[in-house]
């Protein structure tokens, strides 16, 4: 006889969320729910294991049971928590308000008569961040109050803190940066104190960043990163990890390390897809720009427009691709129509409006207009720019405004000035430790040294610059200031060819580097995706690689079942299955009759920015429901991970020989001669031409 304990699933599960173990305590759960009825409080700890498990839907739909449940034994108190709980996990991930609303107003409605509880602090947070991605400034700072006073009464440090962080924003698009800035830090201090809970405290770290990114404060964003960076390593719950990893991204960026830069905005994609909806576009946005600046504009474009298609704004990345690609005309028009007509999605990642959202696309607008000769919008452009420099106190925002009006001087024949203005963007960017940035700013400062004569400093900046593009991996950037030097370009670099032995055969990577040499010709090229498969296949020539092996060679460190291809916007899974599960679409539906009740008594109210703003949620809703579902109602499936894989192998390939192409034609004329792709993909050399690659 067994003196063994059964333990019990739910006590098991809680164990199991207590280490973090989110899956396994998930799995639990489900199994007791096929058995049982849960309970209201089982109920909320599945939604949290869900959750922290990456099935979203599934966590919604057990807050909202447990709702319900609550309800059934008359706990009125337990079902406006569980009701905010709805509110908070949805205002957190999808940027749907108007459904977050809808959840607030039922908690709410369900704590009349019942005197001041911690649940009334809990809604006051969440309508402060509704109110705030909604852009109505004014009721956010109102709610913010109330959910620090209550929270304070009640003892909800998380409702303080978050109310305060927004705040400290609040403060801070409002003009008075140094007091915004003072609130910060001491919001900071609870966040590295262990006092609150992972949700909060990743919302408090997040919050911190993005506000620091917005102000270009990137020293502070830098130090509030690496402290997040520590605590997310055994902390971070659900998406939290991954909006990590893109805060990473944009710092390993502007200190000028771009390939490590891309694989964390990579990694940060595959984590966030199953949290995030419309700020899914964040992640891709700055893979988007990771990659603008390496050179791969295909690569760029591939995630701008994943971007956009979730609903994101991509811009002012997408116009300098245009205007990196050769059409001015179509990045002009880009611009201008950001400027005019701006997307309004709500997130927390960014500015939701204001000064500071302008900013960065202002900065490109002046790079754009001159391009296309429009110097009186550029300099209207670089006066708006100076403004909202002036206004924030940003050292950063001070170099980009002084760069834009270098570049308006230099446009219109004022040399002298032009030099003294980029001459300051150099040294402000050079202080703040943006290797990129200040190349930048060198090539322009170069040209207006050019213009007075003095043709000694142009080829000194043009020469700086130019190394530190080679060393940071901006392979266009490069090639721009290689070109601008002429015949004193430091050799051999960016595509520049010399002699070798005729029988060498060489396909090396070197950091950002490969150096080709093949038929008496030498190049050096930067690397690309496409040339690491193309590697793979040269390293053993005739044999058959199925295209699942060359992702995850390539990757290193994923097996071929999670490919990420950011271009279809989601993780690649085995099998066929249904773009959204029954559970997600019912979701969907349900948020489609709160946004319906709630664009109804918008228009009764005559409330017409609610009223749009529940339209724009409404369409994107309906967007994603007709993408996944087609005629007759019959559900569209994914494409399976093999034939996605083959696409994008397919496509990199073929780009990474027009590249080769345009600085070896030889070679690239062989390898497209002996390079097989498709599911398989094989290089398949003459076999009496044996070529033994030097890889």
């Amino acid at each position: 006889m067994s003196d063994t304990v059964e333990v019990d699933p739910c006590e098991r599960a809680r164990t199991a969320i207590a280490a973090g173990s989110w899956s396994e305590a998930d799995a639990l759960l489900t199994e007791v729910s096929s058995q049982r009825q849960l309970s209201a409080d089982e109920l909320g700890l599945q939604a949290n294991a869900a959750y922290g498990a990456g099935r979203f839907e599934a966590a919604i739909t057990a807050f909202e049971d447990a709702h319900t449940a609550h309800l059934a034994a008359g706990d009125l108190l337990g079902a406006a928590a569980a009701a905010n709980d709805v509110a908070t996990y949805l205002m957190m991930d999808t940027g749907l308000m108007t459904p977050v609303r809808a959840w607030t107003r039922r908690a709410e409605q369900l704590l009349d008569g019942l005197g001041e509880t911690p649940v009334h602090a809990g809604i006051a947070m969440v309508r402060t961040y509704e109110r705030f991605l909604s852009g109505d400034l004014d009721a956010a700072g109102e709610q913010a109050r109330l959910a620090i006073d209550i929270g304070t009464r009640q003892g909800v440090l998380a409702a303080v803190a978050v109310a305060r962080i927004a705040t400290a924003r609040l403060l801070i698009l409002d003009g008075d940066v140094e007091r915004g800035l003072e609130l910060l830090d001491e919001v900071a201090v609870v966040a590295t104190s262990g006092q609150l809970d992972p949700l909060p405290a990743g919302m408090v770290f997040c919050e911190l960043i993005c506000a620091m990114q917005g102000l270009a404060q990137y020293d502070r964003a830098e130090a509030w990163t690496d402290a997040m960076e520590r605590w997310r390593r055994g902390n971070a719950f659900g998406g939290l990890g991954g909006r990590c990893r893109v805060h990473r991204a944009e710092i390993l960026r502007l200190r000028g390390s771009c390939v490590e830069a891309e694989q964390e905005a990579l990694h940060a994609c595959e984590q966030l897809r199953p949290w995030m909806r419309r700020e899914f576009g964040w992640p891709l946005t700055e893979l988007g720009t990771i990659r603008l600046r390496r050179g791969d504009l295909e690569g760029a474009e591939e995630a701008f427009l994943a971007a956009h298609r979730s609903g994101w704004d991509p811009e002012p990345g997408l116009s300098l691709l245009r205007l990196a690609q050769g059409d001015p005309a179509a990045a002009q028009a880009l611009i201008v129509d950001a400027l005019e007509r701006p997307v309004s999605v709500p997130s927390k990642e960014r500015p939701p409006t204001g000064q500071l959202r302008r900013a960065p696309l202002l900065d490109a607008a002046v790079e754009i207009a001159v391009a296309v000769d429009d110097v009186e919008g550029a300099a209207r452009a670089a006066v708006e720019l100076m403004e909202i420099a002036d206004r924030f106190h940003s050292r950063a925002l001070h170099a980009s405004a002084r760069l834009a009006e270098g570049r308006v001087a230099l446009a219109r024949g004022a040399a002298r000035e032009a030099s003294i203005a980029c001459g300051t963007a150099v040294a402000v960017w050079s202080e703040i430790g943006a290797p990129y940035e200040t190349s930048v700013a060198r090539l322009v400062l170069a040209g207006a040294e050019r213009a007075l004569g003095n043709e000694d400093r142009a080829l000194l900046e043009l020469r700086a610059a130019h190394a530190t593009f080679e060393r940071i991996g901006a392979a266009g950037h490069a090639s721009a200031a290689a070109d601008a030097c002429g015949t004193d370009a430091t050799p051999p670099s960016g595509g520049t060819a010399w002699p070798v032995a005729a029988d060498r055969a060489v396909f090396r990577c070197d950091g950002d580097t490969r150096l080709v040499e093949f038929a008496g010709r030498a190049v050096l090229v930067r690397d690309l995706k496409g040339l690491r498969y193309l590697a793979r296949l040269l390293a053993e020539p005739g044999r058959e690689f199925h295209v699942l092996d060359l992702v995850a060679a390539e990757r290193g460190d994923a097996p071929p079942s999670t490919v990420f291809d950011p271009g279809e916007l989601a993780p690649v899974t085995d099998g066929t299955g249904p773009l959204l599960d029954e559970q997600a679409k019912a979701a969907y539906r349900r948020r489609l009759e709160e946004i319906d009740d709630d664009l109804a008594e918008a228009e009764t109210n005559g409330d017409t920015a609610r009223a749009a703003l529940a339209a724009a949620d409404r369409d994107f809703l309906l967007a994603e429901l007709s993408r996944a579902v087609g005629l007759g109602g019959r559900d569209r499936t994914e494409g399976s991970h093999a034939e996605r894989a083959r696409t994008s192998v397919t496509r990199a390939v073929r780009y990474g020989l027009d590249r080769i192409a345009q600085h070896h034609p030889s070679l690239a004329d062989h390898l497209a001669h002996t390079v097989r792709t498709g599911t398989y993909c094989a290089y398949d050399p003459e076999p009496r031409a044996t070529i033994h690659w030097i890889l």
